[in-house]
């Protein structure tokens, strides 16, 4: 199953593409994808909106072998982007992914078995306000504990960057069950030891069928990685994944596997070799892997 457990990253920052690049990438997806990207106005809007949606179609292929012109990638009614795919086989049970972007990365992650959630976070100042007016806009989404961690963490940036750590975790959660953030994200507390050994409660009670994992990434860049138990997904989530109850050793053997370092993607990489471009594999490419600092639950 490790096969299935991928965690990919792309620097939208580093891709500046001509007009006719940037038909060329829109071209090797569907005509429905397409009309999702173009509707965006500002270019760096179509940049990520296309860059999430190669990533999805590139790492289907990778993982499961499909060409990219039979992948059929539909959403839940809360939003929640899944393969619709009969023939993912035992070696993958509940494959599922979920993607991210914000400031200059665009992220995915995908599990075999477990849910999966990914959130990239920008640590972006802000520009009309102090950090304790801004971050006092969103007080209702934590705990009061959260709440106390986050404002006595210490100067103004350190609230700042904790602010978005707890931010990043919480997004990550809901968007493993399928939810976003209408479940009631204040009910969903987080804990850690200096930001390692990170667990959750919801409604005080512990989950211990989860995982949960925080990387750095560079120009005050967060992505936290979620991994949980699919009995928790929404019902609109349930009916899209394979498979939601697994007795207890079968589902550890999901929440077990090892977690893996991001990797690093360029826009090449995300093109089909029938489309005119040779794309890399990870063994071709793990000189380029990015080791981040994890913190694991």
């Amino acid at each position: 199953m490790e096969k299935g457990v991928k965690r990919w990253l792309v620097d939208t920052s580093k891709w500046n593409p001509t007009p006719h690049d940037f038909s060329s990438a829109l071209s090797v997806l569907p005509q429905h994808e397409r009309s999702s990207i173009t509707r965006f106005l500002r270019m760096e809007d179509r940049k990520q909106a296309l860059v999430s949606r190669l990533l999805q179609y590139a790492l289907i292929h990778e993982v499961l072998g499909i060409p990219y012109n039979e992948i059929v990638i539909k959403r839940t009614f809360e939003g929640k982007p899944y393969l619709e795919c009969s023939k993912v086989g035992v070696e993958f049970p509940n494959f599922n992914f979920n993607v991210s972007h914000h400031g200059d990365y665009v992220a995915i992650a995908s599990e075999p078995l477990c849910l999966v959630g990914v959130d990239v976070v920008c640590c972006i100042k802000p520009m009309k306000e102090s950090v304790p007016e801004f971050i006092e806009n969103f007080s209702s989404y934590f705990s009061s504990l959260e709440w106390d961690n986050i404002i006595s963490t210490g100067t103004s940036d350190e609230i700042l960057v904790d602010f978005y750590r707890y931010w990043c975790l919480k997004e990550a959660f809901v968007k493993a069950v399928g939810s976003g953030l209408a479940y009631g994200v204040d009910k969903v507390e987080f804990h850690h030891t200096n930001w390692t050994n990170i667990s959750v409660k919801v409604d005080g009670e512990p989950l211990t069928e989860w995982r949960f994992w925080l990387f750095k990434l560079p120009e005050r860049h967060w992505v936290a990685v979620a991994r949980g138990h699919p009995r928790f997904a929404t019902e609109n989530y349930k009916r899209a994944i394979s498979k939601a109850e697994f007795d207890v050793e079968e589902y550890n053997k999901g929440l077990n596997l090892p977690n893996v370092a991001f990797v690093t993607r360029v826009i090449e990489q995300l093109i089909p070799v029938s489309h005119g471009e040779e794309r890399l594999t990870e063994q071709d490419i793990c000189s380029d892997c990015l080791h981040l600092s994890s913190r694991e639950a």
